[in-house]
């Protein structure tokens, strides 16, 4: 969706709860199975993306082997300005929000973007 040249409103506690609310609606079976990540909210993305709505940071469950032990948790990070600036209703930032959500998870477990987009979460 581009930018539709205005922005929802929507306060940081807000867009925060949308984001716990989308965490809270990934089944159980797969929360069990992540580990040692954090999810938060930013604002804005880094400069030189300014359009990215979420990003992971870490290494994927797929690539941890014996060697992982003592490293800080991955990070998922899901951007409100970019968000707010793509959607024209409240209802379309709860649904992008939960995409979002869903695609960074699935980074954490090692599904790469070309999958994701051919299972409508790109």
């Amino acid at each position: 969706m581009p930018d539709n040249g205005r922005v929802l409103e929507m306060t940081r506690e807000e867009f925060e709860e949308l984001v716990a609310e989308a965490l809270d609606r990934i089944p159980p079976e797969l929360t069990r199975l992540m580990d040692n990540v954090a999810v938060f909210v930013e604002d804005e993305p880094p400069a030189e993306d300014p359009e990215l709505l979420g990003l992971y940071e870490g290494t994927p469950l797929t690539d941890r082997g014996e060697w992982y032990a003592g490293v800080l948790p991955d990070r998922i990070t899901i951007y409100r300005g970019p968000t707010l600036r793509m959607c024209d209703t409240h209802e379309d930032v709860v649904a992008e929000t939960e995409v979002t959500v869903v695609h960074e998870i699935a980074h954490h477990f090692g599904i790469d973007d070309e999958r994701l987009h051919a299972l409508g979460y790109g």
